[in-house]
């Protein structure tokens, strides 16, 4: 799923003049896969302009009424405006979380554990769960409510609820757009190591 989405991605990217703009992750997933031509120059992104043309919506936790819809500006905001709303959670929508598999990324306060909480959909098929716990299992780290993952057969995806103080780089005082960044890495490299693993 990653290798022809990333193929794709870049057949769409690249320009005439015989370049191409990535982001690090995909820059580094295309060059570890050879999946630049030898002569398209790769020029790498600034990783804070990723979010730049999503879609923002902040939202009540008990009934998901909608607030607002922001502007992709409000992402440069502090993750600690959930500390200070705990009825909300935000919800965003950008093309690339297509690119692992994800339609949309949720985070909220964990009304139980207290820390900053991503919910969304991962298009994986069950027979990936034990790659998908292990993977979490060695890369979050923390004691109680890391994560919480369930299959759902009827949507064909893993409904997964993932604890963002536990990913190695969080940090209490980031903005929206560097947490994430910071999610949508993990997910990236976690959607690669299932894939290694088929």
């Amino acid at each position: 799923m990653l290798k022809q989405k990333m193929l794709r991605y870049i057949s769409v990217t690249q320009n005439e003049s015989m370049k191409i703009e990535l982001y690090k992750e995909e820059k580094r997933y295309a060059e570890k896969y050879n999946l630049i031509p030898a002569n398209v120059e790769v020029i790498e992104k600034d990783c804070r302009t990723r979010f730049q043309d999503a879609y923002v919506e902040r939202c009540e936790k008990e009934t998901i009424a909608l607030i607002i819809v922001e502007t992709p500006k409000f992402l440069e905001e502090k993750i600690d405006h959930l500390k200070s709303r705990q009825e909300e959670f935000l919800y965003v929508e950008s093309e690339f979380f297509d690119l692992v598999g994800v339609d949309a990324l949720s985070m909220e306060i964990d009304d139980v554990f207290g820390t900053y909480t991503v919910l969304f959909g991962l298009k994986m098929n069950k027979q990936n769960e034990t790659v998908i716990k292990t993977y979490l299992d060695n890369h979050l780290s923390g004691e109680r409510g890391r994560y919480s993952v369930a299959f759902s057969g009827q949507d064909n995806l893993w409904n997964m609820n993932i604890a963002v103080n536990y990913i190695e780089g969080f940090e209490e005082d980031m903005t929206f757009i560097e947490a994430y960044q910071l999610v949508y890495s993990f997910i990236f490299q976690m959607v690669e190591t299932i894939e290694e693993h088929q």
